[in-house]
């Protein structure tokens, strides 16, 4: 019997996907429930599982788009497995002779190399990402010989690229496997120069584009400024830090803070959280906010739902887990849907100001920023001095067609206030 592999219908907006990469190959026995494929969609990856055992027969290829439905596979139940073989099994009463005892082929030097790995690692190279298997090929890197701290000990973009800095892999001699073949390679020697290379771009990517002009194009993208003195929450991540790990097993980090920060000011401007649709304006009453994550295939923005319903702890254990899933590709449409409000942090990256695109059709992004200490005018005891605090800057990017001026600085006053005295936030004042 034999069971087709469709392209799985994912989200009401997707129409299509790309064959990021096949985990078996044409002639290969797999196991029910077994990770086969690996789909790229507009919004995120998707792993598809054999739905029996049985051989496996590939109809399309990786970098193929496909229409969601579309058949891709089938699996034979009753089907031997013929990857591999030097030549075809046949059912014959003959004697079988010392040659045909063995069909198997030997193992390529890229199984060897992965299969040779020292016996203290752990990495899993039986699959490497699109994004991986580039940089251990440019580089010349023994995939088998660098330690991986993804899912299942399966080698990230950031392994592979501290192995090609010197920080870990093969060392200063490596294998480079290609094409079966394996030769030495240095850390020296000169690099050619020039030249170019086309690279098809991912799903996720085209997407990205496609949403991020769609939004300078449609929207009335306005820039407001402040700054924030985080000496208060500072203060709290400190004195509390310890306990808090301890009773929630994830760290006190600053987004909770600027999660509820931010709720506050959108029940205040509540055009903030609202969007255009046609000739309407679009209410939410409910405060579904996306945190803006950069990853190895691109941005992408999962979604805490009735936020405002949660405290900081339940805040920042739902960031810990998308950050998780975000990292092993778990990522769900349904994670990725439902936004009324974006926070992005481009202070992780060491940004010190930046102006946020709109996530259409959202009206308003926070961006966060580096924290930095700088000397500001403070006032004690009705007296003015200086102080060296630690300052952020944070910006609002709006639609102006929603918000004008005047609720779009207030919106970023409010936040401002609720992150230098934080008992605003508990007080909901």
């Amino acid at each position: 019997m034999k069971s087709e592999i469709k392209v799985p219908a994912v989200g009401e907006s997707i129409t299509e996907a790309t064959i990021g990469e096949w985990t078996k190959k044409s002639g290969d026995f797999v196991k029910r429930d077994e990770i086969i494929l690996l789909l790229e969609t507009d919004k995120a990856s998707v792993e598809v599982v054999a739905p029996s055992d049985g051989v496996l027969t590939l109809s399309a290829k990786a970098g193929d788009v496909v229409k969601i439905g579309a058949t891709v596979a089938v699996i034979d139940t009753e089907g031997v497995a013929t990857a591999g073989l030097t030549q075809p099994v046949k059912n014959t009463d003959a004697k079988p002779t010392a040659a045909s005892q063995s069909v198997t082929a030997p193992a390529s030097a890229a199984q060897t190399a992965m299969t040779a790995s020292s016996g203290s690692r752990s990495a899993n190279v039986g699959v490497l990402s699109p994004a991986v298997r580039r940089v251990v090929e440019e580089n010349g890197l023994n995939a088998a010989a660098i330690s991986g701290t993804g899912r299942d000990g399966r080698l990230t973009k950031a392994d592979a690229e501290q192995a090609a800095r010197g920080g870990g892999g093969s060392g200063g001699l490596g294998a480079s496997v290609a094409g079966g073949e394996s030769r030495p390679q240095t850390n020296g020697g000169a690099k050619s120069k020039g030249g170019e290379r086309r690279v098809p771009m991912t799903t996720i990517r085209k997407r990205i584009a496609e949403r991020l002009v769609q939004a300078q194009h449609t929207a009335a993208i306005l820039t407001t400024f402040n700054e924030i003195d985080m000496t208060e929450v500072m203060a709290i991540r400190a004195r509390y830090k310890d306990i808090f790990k301890e009773k929630y097993g994830t760290g006190l980090g600053f987004m909770g803070f600027f999660v509820k920060a931010a709720i506050e000011a959108l029940k205040e401007i509540p055009l903030a959280n609202a969007r255009i649709d046609g000739g309407d304006l679009i209410y939410h009453d409910f405060f579904n906010i996306g945190m803006a994550v950069g990853t190895e295939k691109g941005l992408i923005v999962p979604v805490i739902k009735n936020a405002d319903q949660m405290s900081i702890a339940e805040i920042e254990l739902a960031i810990k887990q998308f950050a998780t899933k975000g990292r092993d590709g778990k990522i769900t449409v349904d994670d990725l849907s439902g936004g009324t409000f974006t926070i992005s942090n481009g202070g992780v990256y060491g940004s010190l100001m930046s102006t946020p695109i709109l996530n259409a059709p959202q009206s308003g992004i926070l961006g966060l920023h580096k924290i930095e200490d700088r000397p500001v005018v403070i006032t004690n005891n009705g007296k003015k001095e200086i102080a060296i605090r630690p300052m952020m800057y944070v910006a609002l990017s709006y639609d102006h067609r929603v918000l004008d001026g005047k609720e779009a600085v207030t919106f970023l006053v409010k936040v401002k206030e609720n992150i230098e005295d934080p008992s605003r936030i508990l007080l909901e004042i």
